[in-house]
């Protein structure tokens, strides 16, 4: 494996572990049992994934590589065992948008080597960064991250939307993966130091 291969991997289980680690923070806040976080690790972490591997009919990554669950369920421990303090959840939500740009970039990457056209490739992405906090937050009976204002699922579309356009212009791989890393998390970094979000709907309430 080259060295852009062994970042991609090392990307691919770090983005598992903050997910996971998210999961199990959703769980922390209602404390769940250990066996809850790591349920709720495990979906999050290789929920999107999973959706992806169905979708674009690949066999499922963490199923021959089980090691993938395991990285989720050490990040469920991980809460378990330190607590989730302000300080720590603050830390969390800084990898989990560095886990949201790489996803999207890995999930993209995927879908356009198996063939996958580039406008389903970026939904790929997409969804490989995003529908594991939608199951987390279904779970959890938190408010969807698909519902809320804050720039979530648009800096992942950027992301992958940017990586799959340069990779279509044959760019280097380092580059292309690269430059949509970036531009998810610049993005992300925004909405979280700013208060960016998407202008909601202009027109007016119908009554009643």
């Amino acid at each position: 494996m080259d060295a852009l291969g062994q970042a991609l991997t090392i990307l691919d289980y770090a983005a598992v572990a903050v997910f996971g680690a998210s999961g199990a923070l959703a769980a922390a806040r209602q404390k769940h049992d250990i066996i809850t976080f790591g349920f709720f690790a495990a979906v999050t972490g290789v929920g999107g994934g999973t959706l992806r591997d169905l979708l674009i009919d690949a066999p499922v990554f963490w199923v021959a590589r089980p090691e993938y669950i395991v990285v989720c369920l050490v990040g469920a421990l991980a809460i378990w065992l330190l607590g989730w303090g302000q300080g720590r959840e603050r830390l969390l939500l800084w990898l989990d948008a560095l886990g949201m740009a790489a996803y999207a970039v890995v999930g993209a990457l995927k879908a356009t080597s198996l063939g996958v056209p580039p406008v389903s490739a970026v939904i790929m992405g997409v969804l490989t960064s995003t529908f594991g906090g939608v199951i987390r937050d279904v779970l959890a009976h938190e408010p969807s991250i698909l519902l809320r204002r804050e720039l979530y699922v648009t800096p992942a579309l950027i992301g992958a939307a940017v990586f799959v356009g340069l990779h279509g212009l044959h760019l280097p791989l380092a580059v292309s993966g690269t430059t949509g890393f970036l531009a998810a998390f610049i993005v992300r970094a925004g909405a979280i130091l700013f208060g960016w979000q998407m202008p909601g709907f202009p027109g007016r309430a119908p009554p009643g």
